[in-house]
């Protein structure tokens, strides 16, 4: 997008100049003044020095590293001063300040529906400066921190609504908002840019810092991933339980310790498995018989 800023290019001096050329201006009036000795020179003096006193301090400004001065004559637009140091310009330009500064703006989490329709409670954190000056001083109503605070809401609310909070049984390698949030970061920057280009504004950086299943259904969301929990440390236990007892039998016949039969093998498995499966420690009991009885 094209823009109408520009560099300017008006009346600009050393204000430490300035001020040297106006008192040089005082100390001869006031010589005049006083050579003269007349009331009226004196007065017309006194006025000129007060009007030059107006005109130089109306004329001077300040301006610091990262901050610009926006310059208007009459409702004209002359250019942005970017210059750091200390000025003397036409006191009749307003002289608007503003900052290229980075700022930081933390988005409250706000309640949004994810791409499944879940109540889900998201916050942001983003970074952004002012990158046209001319647009963010002329092209939007209000300030730039409004501006930005009120695109941002409807931007994260978009963006969330585009994907699922978390993976679900048929969709392991789907984007989500909990699991790929460099992804999302970057969705949501881009979003971002392409809302607030209008005002001049970028966003340098932009992420994710709060995320949560809303209130009404946590509790219920909460016992789901506790049950996938219990699961997935289940079919673990399975899995090593069923690798040690595959050891066992393989150890006793290559060392040729004892000969199972299928139904032996079959009791031995069961048995095992139910040591190595159970949740609370087996008890122990000798059998006192002989290996069949």
């Amino acid at each position: 997008m094209e823009t109408q800023e520009k560099k300017f290019a008006g009346i600009r001096i050393s204000a430490f100049s300035a001020i040297a050329i106006a008192l040089v201006l005082v100390l001869v009036i006031l010589g005049v003044c006083i050579y003269q000795k007349d009331p009226i020179f004196i007065t017309c003096g006194s006025l000129i020095v007060f009007l030059m006193f107006i005109v130089l301090t109306k004329g001077l400004i300040i301006v610091e590293p990262n901050n610009v001065r926006v310059m208007v004559l009459f409702g004209r637009y002359k250019g942005t001063l970017a210059d750091n140091g200390f000025f003397w310009v036409n006191p009749f330009l307003s002289k608007r300040k503003t900052t290229l500064r980075a700022r930081n703006l933390d988005i409250e989490p706000i309640k949004v529906n994810d791409k499944m329709g879940n109540p889900i409670m998201i916050g942001a954190v983003l970074v952004w400066r002012i990158k046209d000056t001319y647009k963010v001083m002329f092209d939007i109503a209000s300030g730039p921190t409004d501006f930005v605070q009120i695109q941002s809401d409807a931007a994260l609310r978009q963006v969330a609504g585009m994907y699922a909070y978390d993976n679900n049984d048929n969709d392991k390698d789907a984007i989500t908002l909990r699991s790929d949030s460099d992804e999302v970061s970057q969705r949501l920057e881009d979003e971002l840019n392409s809302r607030i280009a209008i005002a001049g504004i970028e966003v340098i950086e932009a992420r994710i810092n709060y995320l949560a299943y809303a209130s009404e259904i946590a509790s219920v969301m909460l016992r789901r991933q506790q049950a996938d929990a219990i699961i997935a440390a289940r079919e673990k236990i399975v899995e090593g339980a069923v690798s040690m007892v595959q050891l066992a039998l393989d150890k006793l016949q290559k060392d040729q310790i004892v000969e199972l039969d299928e139904e032996r093998k079959a009791a031995m498995v069961s048995n095992l498995l139910v040591v190595l499966c159970a949740d609370e420690a087996a008890q122990p009991i000798v059998n006192a018989g002989t290996l069949h009885h």
